[in-house]
């Protein structure tokens, strides 16, 4: 099927399918990162390095959001993030081999850490009979299925797209078109649930679907016009059956 005139102008037509992010929408992310990050540098006897463990971890996130900025916007590829994360966090030239094998002894303990939120499976059980399911995720097809297969998610999912090997991430409207060919659906027919406001719901909104913007720890604002805000995945059953879209309003914040 054909994908043009996509735009928050779109008609609106019901939802038959609902496309998620992965990392801190369906997995708890930013808690198995934090976790696996002290354990490795634990592990590896450099925490006393950065005085304390939560600056050493607060310094993780700050270098992991800007590569990861990096290559969201294609300016480098998906394992030279990696090693460039490492690099700058460690202050240190190493090169690939050396930069690849600190990290993946850091994903060893990462992994260790997976955990789903516990509002995931319930709501994709409530939704498994009414809507097809996808994945878009600004990361690599190998990482996420790997992932979902070891949470035990994989199976339900008709696809999984990822920015590393579509070679366009999200907000760009390709990338939300790339997930609408797959599924044969127009946009206005797909609702698609991050954890970002404006990656996320409002690049969805952008490319004509149905943008839900889950916001769990509250208190991030607004968020941008034309999407709907969620704090948990138990209210998501009841915003789509509500069917509000473009304009119309809706109960939820």
């Amino acid at each position: 099927m054909p994908i043009n005139a996509v735009g928050p102008q779109r008609a609106a037509g019901p939802v038959k399918a609902v496309v998620w992010d992965v990392d801190d929408t369906l997995f708890d992310y930013a808690s198995a990162d934090l976790a696996g990050m002290r354990a490795h540098l634990a592990a590896e006897g450099l925490l006393a390095r950065y005085d304390t463990a939560d600056r050493a971890l607060a310094l993780w996130k700050e270098v992991t959001d800007r590569h990861w900025a990096r290559f969201g916007a294609g300016e480098v590829e998906f394992h030279g993030q990696r090693r460039d994360r490492v690099r700058e966090f460690l202050g240190a030239a190493l090169d690939d081999a050396e930069a690849d094998a600190w990290f993946g002894r850091y994903l060893g303990h990462y992994e260790a850490a997976w955990a789903l939120f516990p509002d995931t499976v319930p709501t994709l059980d409530a939704l498994a009979r009414d809507y097809r399911h996808a994945v878009l995720s600004n990361s690599a097809l190998s990482v996420q299925e790997y992932k979902l297969s070891s949470l035990g998610l994989r199976d339900r999912f008709e696809t999984v797209l990822c920015a590393a090997d579509l070679g366009v991430a999200k907000p760009a409207p390709e990338a939300f078109r790339a997930v609408c060919e797959a599924l044969a659906l127009a946009p206005a027919e797909i609702a698609y649930v991050g954890d970002e406001p404006e990656i996320d719901a409002r690049g969805a909104r952008d490319a004509g679907l149905l943008g839900i913007w889950l916001d769990r720890n509250g208190g991030r604002g607004d968020g941008p016009s034309g999407v709907h805000r969620i704090t948990s995945l138990a209210e998501l059953p009841a915003l789509l059956r509500s069917d509000t879209r473009f304009g119309a309003p809706s109960t939820f914040g």
